[in-house]
């Protein structure tokens, strides 16, 4: 049997996790995100991912003991925005505005890094998913409609797809559950690399 151990504390990756089918738990990491750029996006969230799995791994040794075989899987979102800036979670409603209103300028890129680890091998293997996301311009007298009804504290770049924010996202090219928080089609491919069938 195959359990999987999500390292977070997300909601929307919790809902998503059920979609493969497979025993989980939720195991949030406590590890300190790094937040700067020091090289590319890509390297950014692949690292803050694989640091995740690995605290996750760390706390949750007693899996080695048992027969089952366990699948640690952690996973970074950010947002980037067409002026080169990183877009996390805003820490009140005024940040999440002013983001909101500059994503809606340009298409913008989704970025999330993954990083799964089976805990009784050592086997690692981290990637990673991008979506360009569209926009419509909405009012500030709208925004601040939409964030009394979606709270933007708690998520990447301060917006959701699968609730009211599919009312101003046109199109996007790319993985869909990318934009949700955990890219599915991308977190198969890795499972199946570590021997774990999900269809």
């Amino acid at each position: 049997m195959t359990t999987i151990i999500l390292a977070s504390a997300s909601p929307q990756r919790r809902k998503l996790i059920k979609v493969l089918g497979l025993p989980f738990l939720i195991k949030p990491s406590r590890v300190q995100e790094k937040e700067i750029l020091t090289k590319d996006v890509v390297h950014l969230v692949k690292h803050n991912a694989l640091l995740k799995a690995q605290e996750v791994v760390r706390r949750e040794d007693s899996f080695l003991k048992t027969g089952q075989t366990v699948i640690v899987v952690g996973c970074d979102t950010v947002v980037f925005s067409y002026k080169k800036r990183l877009i996390l979670k805003p820490k009140s409603f005024k940040e999440a505005k002013k983001n909101l209103q500059e994503l809606m300028e340009r298409p913008h890129w989704v970025y999330s890094g993954l990083a799964a680890i089976d805990v009784k091998s050592g086997k690692t293997l981290v990637d990673y998913e991008k979506t360009k996301v569209f926009m419509n311009q909405l009012s500030s007298k709208e925004i601040d409609r939409y964030h009394r009804k979606v709270s933007p504290l708690d998520k990447a770049g301060g917006f959701d797809i699968e609730g009211k924010g599919a009312l101003f996202i046109p199109r996007i090219e790319g993985c869909y559950f990318n934009v949700v928080g955990l890219p599915l089609a991308k977190l198969v491919e890795m499972l199946r690399k570590l021997k774990i069938e999900v269809l």
